[in-house]
């Protein structure tokens, strides 16, 4: 344990002043409710200061339930909350208020500041998270008698209002620093929807198609193209289906009879509107998505695939949580067994698929599946785009979804309060634009290009976002040992400002003892 400086001592949370819990008046009693009174609860701590609450409550509410006044300066936890799985929530209340039952309030006794408590609860975060923290199914809880039995390090008045002024000053240059980081962040974010705006209109390669002109096939050419592709397509289908056909009626009409290909349809335009369709040059064409030589499905539904189906290894299943903007996430592994696999394998995704996320919030998430994963199943909520033939090139499919041109098509039709998303008819109602295969891979090699860069730019703020967050650490720690101001010796020592506090309890529990008597 490391020593500390001269007038410091360790003391437990239960010295420091009186933990008070908090309380729900009845919902039923309207009267109750909407007064002006803060009534804190969990996701009012998303703030330093608490100085009002979503919710309040009338003085008549105070008074007939187990809600009670909490004074201002008060040191503000939440002590039962999903969140306590990984943090801590901590404010000071700067206004009298009162607290759900979800909450507890530390309130100081003279000569211990709010604020240093409150920093030092940050501090020692990870430690009392892990020794005071009771795990639950989807709660957890800190269990109070190891909380009040927590040691901080405390050194005298003073030197604890110098600490929270130097602490505050270094922490303020890091938020300026973390702000202009953030607002990179968010520049990037906006430079990658332009540059795939642009790409997309056309405007990015209008320069090579001029030099290329004589080479470059006309749209009606290309659509053409494309359609040959899918009659081919269905031709190769039929002729399969023919085959074992035949087989099956030779082998005594055993097992499932071979089901006949469907040919392609047209793709009827009943959804998205005219107001929404992109802006492209009239040197392309378009058609919709799902009239490309390509199929569009989701995974499994409901029983074909639960929660109680995944197993530590085997066939991956790849979920939302691995699909990124333009990123297959590797992170989150899912697995299903191959006994499992065999009964929904014509789910099967692999290398150069496109997966999508059907849940849409600012822009569309779409991936191609990479090599290192040979192949795997995706959920129901993911859907898999597959190209066929070379007309079409799956790494410009899977740009074009990203872009803001495909959200704008798709905006509207999203449905889902909760959890907004889009079905498979809705993405292949999508205009796509048609170009060569020669501008498709020279429009790829620029977002390539451009988007690596920028990604790198992103990862390295993201690491300077993370070194920051250890400075803040840094800084705490050295204030908890004593080593980020220096110390004046003469200022009271911590542990004679902690003996007063305890005589000062003391006769303040006799005093009460003796006027609870008297009445």
């Amino acid at each position: 344990m490391t020593e500390l400086p001269a007038g410091w001592t360790r003391a437990k949370f239960s010295d420091f002043g009186t933990w008070v819990g908090g309380g729900t008046p009845s919902k039923a009693v309207s009267a109750y409710w909407g007064g002006p009174i803060p009534w804190v609860s969990p996701k009012d701590m998303k703030t330093k200061i608490i100085r009002s609450a979503i919710d309040g409550i009338t003085a008549d509410a105070v008074e007939k339930s187990a809600a009670r006044i909490i004074p201002a300066g008060s040191v503000l936890i939440v002590t039962r909350s999903g969140i306590l799985a990984h943090t801590l929530p901590i404010a000071i209340t700067a206004v009298e208020t009162t607290l759900n039952q979800d909450l507890k309030a530390l309130t100081l006794s003279d000569g211990i500041d709010p604020e240093f408590i409150a920093m030092g609860l940050h501090a020692f975060e990870q430690s009392i998270l892990n020794d005071c923290r009771k795990g639950g199914t989807t709660v957890h809880s800190i269990e109070m008698p190891s909380l009040n039995a927590f040691e901080l390090p405390i050194p005298p008045t003073n030197e604890q209002r110098r600490i929270v002024e130097k602490i505050e000053a270094m922490f303020e240059r890091i938020d300026k620093g973390v702000e202009s980081l953030r607002a990179a962040k968010t520049t990037l974010a906006l430079y990658r929807q332009s540059l795939l705006k642009s790409a997309f209109e056309g405007r990015l390669t209008a320069d090579w198609r001029a030099q290329n002109a004589d080479s470059l096939e006309d749209p009606k050419t290309l659509l053409a193209r494309i359609q040959e592709e899918r009659d081919t397509r269905y031709k190769t289908a039929l002729d399969t289906w023919q085959t074992a056909l035949a087989e099956w009626r030779d082998g005594g009409e055993k097992g499932k009879k071979p089901a006949k290909p469907k040919r392609q349809k047209d793709i009827a335009p009943q959804h998205i509107t005219l107001d929404a369709l992109p802006d492209i040059t009239s040197e392309w064409g378009n058609l919709r998505l799902g009239e490309l030589n390509v199929t569009v499905s989701d995974g499994p539904f409901g029983s074909n695939l639960k929660t109680s189906d995944y197993t530590a290894s085997g066939v991956q299943v790849i979920r939302l949580e691995n699909i990124g903007y333009g990123q297959f996430l590797a992170e989150k592994q899912s697995f299903i067994s191959q006994e499992k696999y065999k009964t929904i394998s014509h789910h099967t995704v692999y290398p150069g698929t496109i997966v999508v996320s059907s849940f849409v919030t600012d822009a569309v998430r779409s991936c191609l599946v990479p090599d290192s994963v040979p192949y795997a199943i995706n959920k129901a909520d993911c859907f898999a785009v597959v190209l066929d033939g070379a007309q079409s090139s799956r790494q410009f499919l899977a740009y074009y979804l990203q872009s803001p041109q495909v959200f704008k098509q798709l905006e509207g039709l999203i449905h889902g309060v909760g959890r907004p998303r889009i079905n498979t008819t809705q993405l292949k109602e999508v205009h796509y634009p048609i170009c060569s295969s020669a501008e498709q891979a020279e429009i790829t090699r620029i977002l390539d290009a451009r988007l690596d860069a920028a990604d790198k730019m992103d990862a390295e703020i993201d690491a300077t976002l993370i070194r920051a967050e250890a400075l803040r650490q840094s800084i705490l720690k050295q204030a908890f040992a004593g080593k980020l101001v220096p110390q004046d010796p003469t200022d009271e020592p911590a542990p004679t400002l902690l003996a007063r506090i305890k005589a000062e309890r003391a006769k303040a529990g006799k005093n009460k003892q003796r006027r609870t008597a008297h009445a």
